[in-house]
């Protein structure tokens, strides 16, 4: 791993300068309106919106290449096993159906089933820009800070942010370790067949695992020395009042999920058919 993944990536753009508690709001207001809905043209829209704002965010697609590959590969096996398990429920979803070609039993392409994967994979594709933005532009301090200003305990808010800083710091470790193994002489290189690439690699595991008691132990024992914990309330130095344009965020997602809500429901059924 070249870059860390998943970690804050400190651009200017006016995604970053939203709080984070406005990015988690309209995170999850956008999940939402993306999983309760299976019209095929909000989908497409909310799409075409989440590639503009990761164009706002000046985030670059190398800084999450890796990433996008790994969940690119999670969407192919997701709908290989949906076909494997499910090969009618299009049919059954929509009421009709419309064979392309037969393959054995009662696996066998259909328009209706494609239909059906299509938006399960719009539904993905619509999420994962939204919650990589909201990872990799969210300051964890200053995402903490923003949660206790709207009524999360401090304590919850803290181990949020510990947890988000430490993802960095495990990738770190891992890269060290890696070096340390292969100077030791174990191969993790492509020169390696798979298997012995991965029996290599589970020898990371272990020194990883102590390595992460053993800072978890180092910030505990911090924490416990400083008296976290003993106040009800805290200040926050990275604390950031909300804005207008957080105002505006937060309307526009808010916006976007009831015209979903309506568009999807005024019909009586969350799936759009066009085979009626």
């Amino acid at each position: 791993m070249a870059v860390d993944m998943l970690s804050y990536i400190d651009r200017p753009s006016p995604i970053h300068r939203l709080t984070g508690a406005t990015k988690l709001i309209c995170f999850i207001l956008w999940s939402s309106a993306a999983m309760l809905t299976y019209d095929t043209g909000v989908l497409v829209f909310m799409l075409a919106a989440s590639v503009v704002f990761f164009q706002m965010s000046n985030v670059r697609f190398r800084d999450i290449s890796f990433v996008v590959i790994v969940l690119a590969i999670f969407l192919v096996i997701n709908n290989i096993a949906i076909y494997i398990f499910a090969p009618q429920q299009g049919v059954a979803i929509y009421g009709a159906k419309h064979e392309l070609f037969h393959i054995a039993g009662w696996y066998n392409v259909t328009l209706e089933q494609l239909f059906y994967q299509l938006n399960i994979t719009l539904k993905y594709v619509t999420v994962m820009p939204a919650a990589l933005l909201f990872i990799v532009t969210t300051n964890p301090s200053e995402f903490a800070s923003s949660l206790s200003r709207i009524g999360v305990s401090y304590r919850i808010s803290y181990a949020v942010a510990i947890a988000l800083r430490y993802i960095p710091d495990i990738q770190r470790d891992f890269r060290t370790i890696a070096i340390s193994q292969q100077a030791r002489g174990i191969d993790l290189s492509k020169n390696e067949k798979l298997g012995k690439r991965i029996k290599n690699a589970l020898s990371i595991v272990m020194p990883l695992i102590f390595s992460s008691l053993e800072r978890i132990e180092t910030i505990s024992n911090a924490m416990e020395l400083r008296g976290f914990g003993k106040h009800k309330k805290r200040t926050w130095f990275t604390a950031k009042d909300f804005q207008k344009a957080d105002y505006v965020a937060l309307i526009f997602v808010g916006a976007v999920l009831i015209v979903s809500l309506v568009i999807t429901f005024v019909r009586g059924t969350r799936f759009y058919n066009p085979f009626l």
